[in-house]
């Protein structure tokens, strides 16, 4: 057995989703960048944002039946072939002057779909590339890749946006060109297909949802995800609002939203280890009374950097947590169901992640110590679930031998 550093096909995912996730982060801030270099209106602006999210949004779940029931190195192949042909024609159409909105628009959408049907496709893969006793330590590297582009994404936007404004597209089109030429040298074990005709999408949703809810596990684990994502997502948009509240610098708050990378991040590294050392109740349990105590700790210290500390803290402990439980799935989830399951969650968490920010920016209007208040005893309240829950306390150790 091979190392995961030597092994092709691994590192062929991981990088291609890398470039996938890094080329999201960067149109996040670039098209909105764009729509203000050709004096757009504001209405314009949060089109262009809403777009890309309601594409997302709108195929995550279709796309887990595309991973089921299609080649998924053919749907990851088609992906970012397309994706990176539609980025290298906004570049041209950026670089001649030529760019429209209504080009941007039609971009935003296409890319927002077809990530969304890349990520299942990759997700499902996995463990067709790495062997069962390597799975836990290949999630654990991945849950640490988001942070990656969460770090560098949205500075290299700004930057590279600066220089020239074809440049995020550019590099972007490049990104997503490498990974359609990796892609194509990927191997993946044949698995079954079933005839086109015994198809239904609305049938292989429906097969899939039930599956889901049918496994209590499976079924709690999800409904603890949205429940953290929320949270979480809610107490960014605090903490950014007690910031410009206190008048503290930009640059000082890209720092502090800097920390909460660099701690999930610095988490995904260590996840593997901190996995081997304590078992899986531990970690769930423990995860939210440490992440419970740390946001109690945000609402009396001073915003600025301080505060980005700790909360790079409760970012640290993160990604071992979805290690833990985004490895119990794969493993214990059909070949068949993977994809669905992968498109399932994602619709979950993102649909969390879109809420939050609402939710927080209610919470922060209440003021800025009692809406961090409210989003620890919201999260000591998931800590609280599941310490006394059985499925928690008797979480398997993901059935990985």
């Amino acid at each position: 057995m091979i190392p995961l550093s030597r092994n092709r096909d691994y590192n062929i995912l991981w990088s291609s989703q890398l470039f996938s996730e890094l080329a999201t982060e960067i149109t996040q801030v670039a098209f909105p960048l764009l729509i203000i270099a050709m004096a757009g209106s504001p209405l314009q602006l949060g089109l262009v944002s809403s777009v890309l999210m309601a594409a997302h949004m709108a195929a995550i779940v279709p796309a887990g039946v595309i991973a089921d029931r299609w080649d998924r190195k053919k749907v990851m192949v088609v992906c970012q072939g397309i994706r990176a042909a539609v980025m290298t024609a906004l570049t041209v159409a950026v670089l001649l002057d030529a760019a429209s909105f209504q080009l941007v628009l039609v971009v935003a959408v296409l890319e927002g779909f077809l990530g969304s049907v890349f990520d299942p496709a990759e997700h499902a893969a996995l463990p067709q590339v790495v062997p069962a006793e390597q799975l836990e330590q290949a999630v654990a590297r991945n849950t640490a890749r988001p942070f990656i582009a969460t770090l560098v994404g949205p500075a290299a936007a700004g930057l590279l946006f600066t220089v020239h404004h074809v440049n995020p597209f550019a590099a972007d089109a490049i990104m997503l060109g490498g990974s359609f030429v990796a892609l194509c040298f990927l191997r993946l074990p044949h698995r079954p297909v079933p005839p086109a005709e015994d198809r239904s999408v609305g049938g292989d949703i429906a097969e899939g949802v039930r599956w889901v809810l049918g496994q209590r596990l499976i079924r709690t684990t999800l409904v603890w995800m949205i429940f953290v994502n929320l949270v979480f997502s809610a107490l960014i948009i605090i903490i950014l609002a007690v910031s410009g509240e206190e008048k503290v610098g930009p640059g000082e708050i890209g720092l502090t939203m800097a920390c909460l990378g660099a701690g999930g991040l610095l988490g995904g590294i260590f996840a593997d280890r901190l996995r081997s050392l304590l078992t899986a109740p531990v970690i769930l349990i423990g995860f939210g009374w440490v992440a419970t105590a740390l946001i109690v700790a945000m609402a009396f210290v001073p915003p600025g950097i301080l505060l980005g500390v700790l909360l790079g803290a409760a970012m640290f402990v993160v990604p071992v947590a979805n290690t833990t439980v985004m490895t119990y799935q794969l493993v214990t989830t059909p070949d068949a169901l993977r994809g669905r399951l992968s498109s399932i969650a994602g619709f979950c968490s993102g649909g969390a992640g879109a809420l939050g920010p609402l939710l927080g920016g209610f919470l922060a209007s209440t003021g800025t110590t009692t809406g961090v208040l409210v989003c620890a005893g919201a999260l000591g309240l998931v800590a609280a679930g599941t310490t006394v829950s059985p499925v928690f306390r008797r979480f398997p150790e993901a059935a990985l031998a």
